[in-house]
């Protein structure tokens, strides 16, 4: 159920430490105005939809319905977050929801916890976000990730950001990293020289001595920066599994910079990024070769196949739509390392306990 792409040995020794133990899952939200660039991302069929994704997928996150606002419609497959919610509720595991900078209010019904950020403006500006507001973000998520390590073996950091695969191309290159044509998207074809030529407008405002907190004040979008935090953070205490991608990627270069820019104590060798098989093995992308590029961070994905699902939101997966998201990847595999379930029970969870309601 669990496939290793790179650090095999760090990758199997942090599967042992952690095989039975019993993680908690965050979700941190966030906006960047780089999600409303016409076909930049399929995450929302149109711009207006793409607004209220973030919203629509962590009330669905926190309550297995949508009360307030549906999920958004989609060029083809159906939401991550129903891969996230069917482990989330069938295994019981607690569950924190964070508002790092939303355009728009998240629901009551979410629980949310309000960091006081902001959305960011588009990459292009250069202006993504106030240097003050990055600042205080990087702190609460300090804070937050010491206390999200005292509540479960460890922590699955998961984020809910449309155009986020575009701020993480400017912040890894930002960053020294080459990962031009190595981002993945939501698009079946991932839309390479759009997400080129935004981050390119972007950079040309930031200076070649730019710090990391800099970067992502220039480029970035809020859930990078609180995420980064967490992550130094809870390392020192727990296990930390960054569910994700690209995005994922973008966020422990970016810690590793932070914690070495600050000379912050924290343990990398506790990290590991988690994601589906639909973004390792993206033919449009290049997810392994951009994490040997960002080098020492394990990368695995889930072995999750929908090709025998009766639906076809589910379908649309294995025709290169969707991917991942909300955590989906790593809520997959922590399905099966901490109670073991197989291929078969996981679809039964998404498809009995999930579609029905979508």
């Amino acid at each position: 159920m669990i496939k290793i792409y790179t650090q095999r040995k760090k990758a199997k020794a942090w599967l042992k430490t952690y095989r039975g133990k019993r993680p908690v899952f965050a979700c941190v939200l966030g906006f960047t105005e780089t999600g409303l660039i016409p076909n930049i991302s399929a995450a929302g069929a149109t711009p207006e939809a793409r607004k209220y994704t973030a919203i629509a997928d962590a009330e669905f996150l926190a309550t297995g319905k949508n009360i307030n606002f549906p999920l958004p419609p989609l060029v083809a497959g159906a939401s991550p977050v129903l891969i996230s919610r069917a482990v989330v509720a069938a295994q019981s595991l607690p569950l924190f929801i964070f508002d790092a900078g939303l355009a728009i209010a998240p629901t009551d019904e979410t629980k949310a916890i309000s960091l006081n950020g902001l959305p960011a403006q588009c990459v292009s500006t250069g202006k993504a976000l106030p240097i003050e507001t990055v600042l205080q973000l990087f702190v609460q998520g300090l804070v937050w990730g010491e206390k999200l390590a005292q509540s479960g073996d460890y922590i699955i950091l998961s984020e809910c950001v449309v155009g986020g695969t575009t701020t993480a191309l400017s912040v890894l290159t930002a960053l020294g990293i080459d990962a031009k044509d190595k981002i993945n998207s939501s698009h079946p074809t991932c839309n390479h020289e759009q997400k080129w030529k935004i981050v390119q407008s972007g950079l040309e405002h930031l200076s070649a001595q730019a710090t990391p907190f800099e970067i992502v004040a220039a480029v970035g979008d809020p859930m990078q920066i609180v995420v980064a935090g967490m992550a130094i953070a809870a390392s020192r205490h727990s296990g930390v599994l960054l569910a994700g991608g690209t995005q994922m990627l973008a966020v422990y270069a970016l810690a590793r910079a932070i914690a070495k820019y600050q000379n912050l104590t924290w343990h990398p060798e506790s990290i590991i990024i988690g994601t589906t098989r639909w973004v390792a093995e993206d033919p449009t992308g290049n997810t392994i070769d951009l994490a040997l590029t960002v080098q020492d961070v394990p990368l695995l994905a889930t072995k999750l196949s929908f090709a025998k699902s009766n639906f076809p939101q589910l379908l649309a997966y294995e025709q290169g739509f969707v991917k991942e998201g909300v955590g989906a990847g790593g809520a997959a595999i922590t399905a099966n390392l901490y109670q073991n379930w197989t291929q078969e029970q996981l679809l039964n969870a998404i498809e009995s306990y999930i579609i029905p309601k979508y």
